[in-house]
């Protein structure tokens, strides 16, 4: 057995004892390496100390990214910017971000060579493109419509709700809000929407949602008013400490942070105003009616307004070609103009057109807040800072401040959204024809019209609503972003197959989640990975096309599992659970 003699190689008995000319230089010798092993040692803690704190600098940028998700949402909602330049104010000066005018790295050229050879060669397209899981998926039915309790008095005081974000980010504040309102049996006032001193919006609740439906819907559940009493309108809410920020409220905060804390407040003061209100309710731990009753808001009360409703079954009936046939989804879309269109098209029947609905989620704030580098050089480094400076000055201050990881260390991690050209070889690896038609949500694509190239000349059949609706026809949406959001929402929640460029989209959370509620395992969702993309794209220099193909397919078809819904995630996006679908045999 070894020892520690044995490893600083000193004699064990007196009889293998050296010389003493010898000895002293040995003692030298082995003071030598005993010196050298503690310093290699040190050297090894050191090195140690070093990746725990790389670990926490790391881990804490990642919890910031996913803080300032809401504050992503607040600036700038999915879809809805038509203009192809964005352009902010620095220092008393306009600066013109996203032209297109930029020069970029050509790093995509290769590839996109290869798959238009590959797309030229007209092959068929794979079954199970246009194909959810059909058997798993199909066993799941809608029941969140199914109640369990009696209607809710209430009683305890008035909830105000004014939600921050986009037109999808306030949808869920508004849903959240009923649930508050269940939960300390209060009656809610219609939910406000917050102006937007970036985009300009003004619209409130009745300009997006049928306001009478979401009242008398919702009626058995809770108590909903118009507005305050008139004895409460005078009340300095915010003297009297009834107004809640998201300051205030921890995200994702427990019912139980609801009773003890606001809960005390509603009875004092008989009113509580929540401002912002962005991702401010748990998903878990939360009572079972009460998650029911959250998705019972999302899938059933909230109707579109028949302005979004007429022109969003004129969008769908341009993207169809005018065939004489409806989406499972439309009459949930788009209520009685669903039967309008069927009846228009009696006698003018159409071989079925069908559409895949791709979200790219490229806009200036995503790109920006992403802190990855997308070819553009200095002049891109620079744009995007001076809009992190306005837009997210924590952000920047962090990256100041600290060591955050490198933009590829980011892509490596699947942290960059994918850019318009990974979008499209995507689609071509998964084997989607030439021919496909292809509804692009949101036109503000950063970097302009010139970062579509890609896009449009491997697929010449690609529209956006602007193409499909006429100036005349788009005129009541000018400038209202949420109702422009709304009716890319109602186009990709119809398409026949539906591909997210970017998971962590509020747009393609509620959307996907409303194509598996109602969809009935017909609605095909492609949800890539953006972590094994990237190692893929990361060859793109000398990958061969058909490896590409076999890899890209393999991680899209990872993510096709019809699966529960996974314990803290959102019902919103993943309604498989008992509380919102029923699991029949």
């Amino acid at each position: 057995m070894s020892s520690s003699a044995d490893f600083y190689n000193i004699p064990s008995s007196p009889s293998q004892s050296p010389r003493p000319g010898q000895k002293k230089g040995r003692r030298k010798r082995e003071r030598e390496k005993v010196f050298w092993y503690q310093k290699k040692g040190a050297k090894g803690i050191v090195g140690l100390i070093c990746l725990v704190g790389l670990f926490f600098i790391f881990n804490g940028f990642m919890v910031l990214r996913l803080q300032l998700d809401d504050e992503i949402s607040g600036n700038k909602d999915v879809s809805v910017r038509n203009s192809s330049s964005i352009s902010v104010s620095i220092k008393g000066e306009l600066k013109t971000i996203g032209k297109g005018k930029r020069q970029r790295k050509g790093t995509y050229d290769r590839m996109l060579a290869l798959a238009a050879h590959s797309l030229a060669e007209n092959k068929r397209e794979l079954k199970d493109l246009w194909q959810e899981l059909f058997v798993p998926a199909s066993a799941w039915r809608p029941c969140a419509d199914h109640r369990n309790w009696n209607h809710s008095e209430g009683n305890n005081g008035y909830i105000l709700v004014t939600a921050n974000g986009g037109m999808n980010q306030q949808r869920v504040a508004v849903c959240n809000a009923v649930v508050i309102a269940r939960l300390l049996n209060s009656t809610l006032v219609i939910p406000g929407f917050m102006y937007s001193s970036v985009w300009r919006d003004v619209s409130q609740f009745s300009d997006i949602y049928q306001e009478e439906h979401f009242i008398n819907y919702l009626t058995p559940d809770i108590r909903i008013v118009k507005e305050l009493p008139k004895e409460l309108q005078s009340l300095d809410l915010e003297a009297i400490g009834s107004v809640v920020t998201d300051a205030d409220i921890g995200k994702e905060s427990k019912p139980s942070f609801y009773l003890k804390n606001i809960l005390p407040i509603l009875l004092k003061n008989r009113v509580v105003h929540f401002v912002g209100f962005g991702n401010r309710l748990a998903f878990d731990p939360i009572p079972f009616q009460l998650q029911t009753l959250r998705c019972r808001c999302n899938f059933h009360a909230l109707q579109f307004s028949p302005k979004i409703q007429e022109t969003g079954a004129l969008l769908i009936q341009r993207l169809r070609k005018n065939a004489a046939h409806s989406g499972p989804l439309d009459h949930y879309l788009i209520g009685p103009y669903a039967e309008n269109n069927l009846q228009e098209k009696v006698g003018h029947a159409v071989k079925a057109s069908r559409y895949l609905a791709l979200h790219l989620r490229f806009e200036i704030d995503m790109v920006a807040h992403s802190l990855c580098e997308y070819g553009g050089g200095e002049e891109e480094r620079k744009e995007l800072e001076a809009y992190r400076e306005i837009h997210f000055p924590a952000l920047t201050l962090l990256k100041k401040t600290n060591k955050l990881p490198s933009p590829a260390m980011l892509r490596e991690e699947g942290l960059c959204p994918l850019t318009p050209e990974e979008a499209v070889l995507m689609l071509a690896a998964l084997g989607f024809s030439r021919k496909t038609h292809i509804f692009i949500a949101g036109a503000n694509i950063y970097g302009g019209r010139s970062r579509l190239t890609a896009l449009t000349s491997l697929y010449p059949n690609l529209v956006t609503k602007e193409k499909l609706l006429s100036a005349t026809e788009l005129e009541p949406f000018r400038n209202f972003s949420s109702q422009l959001a709304a009716l890319d929402f109602i186009a990709c929640t119809a398409s026949d197959a539906f591909a997210m460029t970017d998971s962590g989209s509020q747009l393609s959370s509620l959307v996907s989640g409303f194509r598996i509620y109602y969809g009935g395992g017909k609605m095909p969702t492609i949800r890539p990975n953006k972590r094994r993309l990237a190692d893929i794209f990361r060859k793109n220099n000398s990958i061969e096309w058909k490896i590409f193909e076999q890899r890209v397919r393999k991680a899209v078809r990872q993510t096709k599992h019809v699966l529960q819904r996974p314990k803290a995630r959102s019902v919103y996006r993943y309604p498989r659970c008992k509380e919102c679908m029923c699991l029949t045999e």
